[in-house]
């Protein structure tokens, strides 16, 4: 009894413990329900999400089209529009060769099933097997990263929807594909894929395709190329053969190496197919055919390969209308331009990107001469080439303003240099150093050594991050990239774009020929027109654009100069390496590319001058070697702004324009006293003006001289003349203090003698008798002295003859006999000879005859005086001489 009341107060206390402190062990039975729980709700969840699935299937699926057989076999015609809504091309109305499925090769088939469908007999027109690999990767990477369509699905896309990766689309291609299988044999779907499918440029079908490339009869083509066929539908453009050889070649062999893992073809048969070169058996240039007869098939090119790469290339199959920025008028000025030219070879090419500068639209391409869409495009991605110093721009000189804030009166030194951190010298073109300059003249003169410089001193990550605003791909950078050397290459699309951002302050915008496609509706549109992006400051582009107006006007441009166009450019050539030149014989003086790149603020343009095959190298200096880029240029330019107004480039209020001394280093501003010739006008990012100014002293006035002497020197018979002069301090002037000498005769009008630096000069010439007046003015650049002056009579020196004293008793006796017989008192000779002619007495003494001016009453004189020729004028006889015989 005991042992049961003390069992009873110990639950009792386990019981109250466990009240207040609660018990350590949880039942199983609870934790059974919260499982039971959880899977109950997820279970729910998954048949709310079911069912759901399903309504919004079934929505989506009713409203799907029907089936139309011929939409199913034929591709719709699409219209390619221009800039003014004009349709310029009809995309699919090019005869195709439709091919039976009996005709259909079996490896042919299986070429086509192991890379696009392999379980295509199997399923029922989704492979789920497919599906489930396709969604982890879409978890992995975003929807629509990896798609799952089998060629059923495809054939229905082609042929009712559009491309947009979206869940009503997918919906409505599972349940029309799964309606295709049910309605059509696996046959017949197979044939509607094999002979609708887009190929490259405006081939659809394998059986065209294999007439396109090979010119043979799918019957007749071997292992290799039917490969390279089934690879062509996932990027018909990327892939094309003729265009991109490497490329195709590694798709076709991933082509046969699928092949080979679906156990299609042996291992011996895929490492044969792979041994042969994709280009060996494709028809050569001059046999391949023309497929259409389209204008523009450059401009079409680039239509092709944006909505390629937009993964919209299916939506031409569906009558869309593609509205592009193609402008007629530009696009045949760039044909003509191109077939026309002047080249130094027949093989020479040329390709040309326009672009409308402010919106990046691509208004005309140049593909190459006699451009035929079947050939390589020389403007697009698919040409791509080393900039050379096109570059310099983006990846030096736009940089270190856009960062650093650099004047362009920066002064950077060229002089010998190496590349940072290596033993390899820089060369400059000329093979010569000029010394200290500013960045713009750097740049407008193309001198390597400094474009490096400052591309060391920006750095790799700021250039690169400037140039990849721009359209530019560029990653792991070295400095030889600044001279557009390296590994990378570059379109003339991408550079145009580049550019046009320079002209259009800051702003760019990726080039583009499509600005929207307008499905077969005619309401529904889908915009492709890339937004536009600040890749830089107002600041820079302007800047930038001020220097590179210098290369034409002044640079190494001139030769693209469009007169009186705002305009601005750059040249650049690429070099060979000395092992290239080694291996392809080249001469020093051997190009592999030319560039020229330009804008205005309405039109960009880049062209790009050059070989297909790279070793063949540009040997030309002149008009049709290097030159030829900026020919196309300048040729193209003028038309397009013929009759037009092109507004010129806008300083923005973040620059501001001021006068430097030059060379100054650092920089210090010109005062109002600096003369113009020591003097430059340079752009500076408004708020990084410097605080130094200078002036100097203003000569306003110059002493005149003094002092001035002249002296005679009868044996020369020349006059020296001297004088003294307080020069100016030579800092106030340029050059030397000129002296003016003139000099009057007699009081003739005066005569500038000559200029000297000198403070002396001699007269020659000076005659006896007469009176020289002498003037000296001295002078320091626009400034002009009072003048010192002075006169110098040189008295003539008369010889007196030697006198017979009695010779000279008779002639004084029988004068005053003379003078006693002409004192009549009415026969005065008051007018002395006045009008009588002189004579000359042999004697040397003037005598004249000297005639009474009333000669009727005079008394009859003596015989004429010995000086005289003949009697006075007024008398029967004439007076006497009066000057006698000397």
């Amino acid at each position: 009894m005991s042992d049961q009341m003390n069992s009873r107060a110990a639950r009792r206390q386990q019981m109250e413990n466990e009240r207040k402190h609660g018990s350590k062990k949880k039942p199983k039975k609870n934790n059974k329900m919260i499982i039971k729980k959880i899977l109950l709700g997820i279970v729910a969840l998954g048949l709310a999400i079911l069912v759901g699935g399903a309504g919004l299937f079934a929505f989506y699926a009713s409203s799907a089209p029907d089936l139309d057989e011929k939409l199913l076999k034929d591709p719709l015609t699409s219209n390619f529009a221009d800039m003014n809504g004009d349709i310029f091309m009809k995309f699919g109305q090019e005869k195709r060769e439709f091919v039976p499925y009996e005709d259909i090769p079996e490896e042919m088939r299986d070429a086509i099933l192991a890379t696009e469908d392999v379980r295509f007999f199997k399923h029922h027109g989704m492979d789920f097997w497919r599906l489930g690999g396709a969604v982890i990767a879409n978890f992995r990477s975003g929807f629509g990263s990896q798609g799952a369509s089998t060629l059923t699905q495809q054939v229905i896309k082609n042929s009712f929807l559009s491309d947009q990766k979206t869940l009503k689309r997918k919906a409505q291609e599972a349940w029309l594909a799964f309606k295709l299988e049910r309605e059509y044999k696996k046959e017949e779907i197979f044939e509607m894929y094999f002979n609708k499918i887009l190929m490259g440029g405006l081939v659809h079908g394998f059986g065209t395709a294999a007439d396109s490339f090979y010119g043979k009869r799918l019957d007749e083509l071997e292992l290799h190329e039917m490969a390279m066929l089934a690879g062509l539908p996932q990027s018909p453009n990327g892939y094309n053969p003729f265009k991109n050889p490497e490329r195709a070649e590694k798709r076709r062999n991933i082509v046969l190496g699928l092949m080979y893992k679906h156990d299609k073809i042996t291992k011996e048969e895929m490492e044969a197919a792979i041994a042969i070169p994709v280009t060996q058996t494709l028809l050569p240039e001059d046999q391949r055919k023309d497929t259409q007869n389209s204008k523009y098939l450059a401009y079409v090119d680039i239509v092709l390969d944006e909505l390629e790469a937009a993964g919209m290339t299916d939506l031409l199959s569906e009558g869309v209308t593609i509205q592009t920025a193609l402008d007629p008028k530009a696009q045949q000025s760039v044909e003509n331009a191109i077939n026309t030219a002047t080249y130094e070879s027949e093989e020479m090419q040329a390709g040309m990107t326009v672009l409308n500068t402010k919106t990046g639209e691509i208004v005309a391409i140049g593909g190459g001469r006699n451009y035929s869409g079947r050939n390589l495009n020389f403007a697009s991605g698919d040409n791509q080439r080393q900039p050379g110093s096109v570059i310099k721009p983006i990846l030096s000189y736009g940089p270190i303003i856009e960062n650093e804030s650099w004047s362009t009166g920066q002064i950077v030194v060229d002089e010998p240099y190496k590349y940072k951190g290596t033993d390899v010298s820089i060369q400059n073109v000329d093979g010569k150093y000029h010394g200290a300059m500013t960045i713009r003249e750097a740049l407008y003169k193309s001198r390597n050594i400094p474009a490096v410089k400052v591309f060391e001193e920006s750095g790799t990550k700021k250039a690169s991050a400037f140039a990849n605003k721009l359209g530019f791909n560029y990653e792991k950078m070295d400095s030889s990239n600044s001279l557009g050397g390296g590994t990378y290459e570059v379109s003339t699309m991408q550079m145009a774009g580049a550019y046009a951002a320079f002209g259009n302050g800051g702003i760019y915008t990726k080039p583009h020929a499509v600005k929207k496609v307008i499905l077969r509706d005619g309401k529904t549109e889908r915009g492709l027109t890339p937004d536009p992006v600040a890749a830089m400051k107002d600041s820079t582009a302007y800047m930038i654009t001020d220097i590179l107006r210098d290369v034409i006007s002044m640079g190494t441009g001139k030769t693209a100069n469009v007169q009186g166009l705002d305009m601005a450019g750059k040249t650049g050539t690429t070099n060979y390496s000395s092992d290239q030149k080694q291996k392809y014989n080249l001469k020093n003086t051997d190009v592999p590319d030319s560039w020229f790149t330009g804008y205005t603020t309405e039109y960009t343009i880049s062209v790009w001058g050059g070989y297909k095959d790279y070793a063949t190298p540009i040997r030309s200096t002149g008009e049709g070697g290097r030159a030829v880029p900026q020919t196309l240029f300048r040729t193209v330019m003028t038309e397009l702004v013929a009759g037009k107004t092109t507004p010129h480039f806008k300083q923005p209020s973040s620059v501001e324009e001021t006068r430097i001394i030059k060379g100054s280093n650092p920089i210090v501003l010109a005062g109002n006293t600096i003369p113009d010739d020591m003097t430059s006008k340079e752009l500076f990012v408004r708020g990084t003006l410097p605080t130094e100014v200078e002036e100097i002293e203003v000569l306003t006035e110059i002493e005149a001289p003094t002092g001035l002497s002249a002296n005679y020197d009868e044996g020369s018979q020349s006059i020296s003349l001297q004088w003294s002069h307080n020069a100016p301090d030579e800092e106030l002037f340029d050059g030397q203090v000129q002296f003016d000498v003139f000099v009057a005769v007699d009081g003739s009008e005066e005569q500038k003698m000559t200029s000297t630096e000198e403070n002396s000069v001699t007269f020659s010439g000076a005659e006896p008798g007469r009176t020289y007046v002498f003037r000296v003015i001295a002078r320091a650049g626009d400034l002009e002295s009072s003048p010192a002056s002075t006169s110098l009579l040189i008295e003539e020196q008369i010889e007196e003859p030697e006198i017979d004293e009695e010779e000279f008793e008779e002639d004084q006796n029988d004068d005053q006999n003379e003078n006693n017989n002409n004192n009549g008192n009415n026969g005065n000779n008051n007018n002395n000879g006045n009008n009588g002619n002189n004579g000359n007495n042999n004697d040397g003494g003037s005598g004249n005859n000297n005639g009474s001016s009333d000669g009727s009453s005079g008394n009859d004189g003596s015989n004429p005086g010995t000086g005289g020729s003949e009697p006075g004028a007024g008398g029967n006889t004439g007076g006497t001489d009066d000057s006698g015989d000397e």
